[in-house]
């Protein structure tokens, strides 16, 4: 019998094709084994960013678990925006998730925003992809930069007023950009912009003339500049006193212009035949 020539071609085509066969399925193997572990890391970490927005930092695994469960009570998504309502010392903080692009990659975070006649920042988190080392990553690496977004003003005139920029002209909206890094801070600004301007709405309506102290009336009353032209101010912000209250004026006349889009939300716990039509 001939000795196997393992200088041929074919030999060497078929052993390397076998020990491919053979790593892509330890491969394959380990990263299925290793999937929910996976998972729950990523998951732990999105708690962990979000509890550092509400100034909950440095905790170990555990601990950020049980205070993730003691203080978010809800978590809801809108126009593909997660938002999380949240109790910290009796305060109730609504957490909002952001994401933009960088200078070298995308860029994320949450800012907490607490006040409901005049929202400010409570506290704030932001993470990278691949920014620079000690200059646009410091969004993520600078707790005393994130600090600098608390107590700023959120929003004004309808519009999203916070904003980071080069110079300060305003320093109850404006935070300063990080030294050296100006295009990856023009990227959080515009992330905070473009991810807040329909929260905007939201928080607008509850200083909104039609929605501050004629809440009860807001829909009853004012349906077509309220309820229609601000439906997302006044009927969301402001569905309990807006739905519950006023739930045969709300949502069975008025479902159209206030509950259209809005009605589960308005109407899941009423028992009234029109709510549920």
């Amino acid at each position: 019998m001939s000795k196997l020539n393992t200088n041929s071609n074919a030999y060497i085509i078929i052993y390397s094709a076998i020990l491919v066969v053979i790593v892509a399925f330890l491969l394959a193997f380990v990263s299925s084994s290793l999937k929910a572990k996976q998972e729950a890391n990523v998951a732990l970490d999105v708690k962990k960013q979000i509890l550092n927005s509400l100034n909950l930092r440095g905790l170990d695994d555990a601990e950020a678990e049980a205070k993730y469960a003691e203080v978010v009570k809800s978590e809801t998504e809108v126009d593909g925006q997660k938002a999380y309502a949240c109790l910290v010392d009796g305060e109730e903080i609504m957490v909002f998730a952001l994401k933009g692009m960088g200078l070298w990659g995308g860029i994320s975070g949450y800012i907490a925003i607490h006040g409901e006649d005049d929202p400010t920042v409570y506290g704030a988190y932001f993470n990278h992809e691949s920014e620079t080392a000690g200059l646009g990553a410091e969004i993520k690496d600078s707790q005393e930069w994130q600090e600098k977004f608390i107590g700023k003003k959120v929003f004004a005139n309808g519009d999203v007023a916070l904003s980071v920029v080069k110079k300060v002209d305003d320093p109850t909206t404006q935070v300063d950009c990080v030294t050296g890094a100006t295009l990856t801070s023009n990227g959080v600004n515009d992330m905070i912009k473009a991810g807040l301007q329909n929260v905007a709405q939201r928080f607008v309506g509850s200083s909104h003339p039609c929605c501050k102290e004629q809440k009860d009336a807001c829909c009853k009353e004012h349906k077509d500049d309220c309820c229609k032209e601000q439906k997302d101010a006044c009927c969301k912000e402001h569905k309990d006193a807006c739905c519950e209250e006023q739930k045969e004026d709300c949502c069975k006349e008025q479902k159209d212009d206030c509950c259209k889009e809005q009605k589960d939300a308005c109407c899941e716990d009423s028992t009234k035949a029109g709510c549920k039509n």
